[in-house]
This record gives structure tokens, sequence and C-alpha cells, in this order.
């Protein structure tokens, strides 16, 4: 049986993406959904050093689960991401990117063109 995620604030972002991926036909929406809702123990969670390493400048980057502070970032990125740790935030926008919540930036660009999911 197959229950979900219990964080109400998971659940709705789930909900709201997966009706965003229906709505623009963006299947990038609806794969960030599924990796959203997978289990616990399986969520992703992505130190700042490897956004650095695989993000390119200015670019967009999307992370279905938790972004940590661990590393340096060398250049501007936007990080989208379902939580961050503080220390991350600070980098990010020490290093002249943005931070922002993933339904932000589902508002903001709606068919999720040049959006990079990163895991």
């Amino acid at each position: 049986m197959e229950r979900g995620p219990e964080n109400k604030l998971l659940k709705d972002l789930v909900i709201f993406l997966e009706k965003a991926s229906k709505k623009n036909k963006a299947p990038i929406w609806l794969a960030v959904a599924k990796m959203l809702s997978a289990p616990r123990r399986q969520r992703i969670a992505v130190n700042i050093g490897r956004v650095s390493r695989f993000a390119k400048p200015g670019s967009t980057v999307v992370i279905p689960g938790k972004l940590l502070c661990s590393g340096e970032l060398e250049h501007k990125v936007n990080v989208a991401s379902f939580s961050a740790a503080r220390g991350a935030e600070e980098k990010i926008s020490k290093a002249g990117g943005k931070f922002m919540g993933i339904r932000e930036l589902v508002e903001s660009n709606p068919k999720g063109s040049g959006v990079v999911i990163l895991r």
C-alpha cells in the first residue's frame, strides 16, 4: 500500500507540481513531484559543492529535496529546492545567485525551460 508523504507542505507541493505539469505540458515538474514523493530514506540531499561542480554559470537548478551547505559555490547560479540549510542560502547569495522555493520557480517559469534537475 502506497501512502506518500505525510508532511502537509510536501503533499501540497507534490499536488501543485502534478497540476502544473499537466496544465503547462511540462514533464519536468512531474519528474520533480515523483522524486519528492519518494520514501524519506531515498530523499535527495545535495551539497552546495555539487551544485558548483555540475551547474553552469547563470543556470537555474532545481533540487527535489534538501540543499546542504558543504563546499563552496564559485559562480552565480539560481537554485530552487524544497528546503535548504541557512548556510547554503548565504553561500548562494554571496556568489551572486538567488535561492527560491520550488513553487516560486514554477510560478516564474511554468514551462520549466532551461531548468536542470540536480540530484
